[in-house]
């Protein structure tokens, strides 16, 4: 195989894998985003970031982006699962892929550098203590640990010059959290916007994360978006 033809190949995986991971992240959204438990449910949420991070790992995308997508793939394996144990395991697997999101875009970017721009961020980590810590029991210290994570990546994003598409990809996923944590912690389980908010939540969870990617995971971004 020549050089040429194996970029050819690379970007030919790179492109199936990708798409793989948007087919099984319809099909969650319209079959199991809102239903309980099961084998089929895990499965399938395995599939979008587990080919988003394969589709990374085949055209050498940034190491950190890679990791961050398998984290965040463990997290939603565990999310899937029933139970306390599989709930902190999920909890664990997103704080850590924040932390990873935060270290490479602050190496992107130069470092952590608080602007004007960051204050909403800033506002929206305080205001957590009003309407989420309250009702969080005995989680809310790791609770409170995930928003700091969050809104550093949402902060450490700001700095991502001409890379739009990861800035937003970033408070897409920030927006799907806070979505998850008024499910679990506000919403009663037979609550009408129940549905409504699962599948809302999940379509800017797999989008932000293929944003990220796409815009962040590899040296040029994968489309130009200003």
């Amino acid at each position: 195989m020549t050089f040429l033809e194996e970029i050819a190949l690379r970007q030919s995986l790179r492109a199936g894998l990708l798409l793989l991971g948007l087919l099984a992240a319809l099909l969650y959204a319209a079959v199991f985003c809102y239903r309980g438990p099961s084998g089929a449910k895990t499965l399938v949420k395995a599939v979008p970031l587990l080919s988003f991070a394969l589709a990374g790992l085949t055209t050498f995308a940034a190491p950190l982006v890679i990791v961050a997508l398998l984290l965040s793939a463990v997290g939603d394996i565990a999310l899937s699962r029933p139970g306390r144990r599989a709930f902190l395991t999920g909890l664990v697997g997103f704080a850590a892929a924040h932390l990873v999101y935060v270290l490479h875009f602050a190496a992107l970017s130069g470092g952590v550098a608080l602007s004007l721009a960051a204050l909403p961020v800033v506002v929206f980590a305080l205001s957590t203590e009003r309407w989420l810590v309250p009702h969080t029991g005995d989680l809310r210290w790791p609770v409170r640990v995930y928003v700091l994570l969050i809104s550093l990546m949402g902060i450490t994003a700001l700095g991502l010059e001409g890379r739009m598409l990861a800035m937003l990809g970033a408070f897409a996923f920030i927006a799907s959290d806070t979505i998850l944590s008024l499910q679990l912690f506000r919403m009663g389980e037979g609550a009408r916007w129940q549905v409504p908010a699962s599948v809302v939540l999940w379509g800017l969870y797999v989008g932000g994360q293929l944003a990220i990617l796409a815009g962040a995971g590899w040296a040029t971004p994968l489309f130009q978006f200003r």
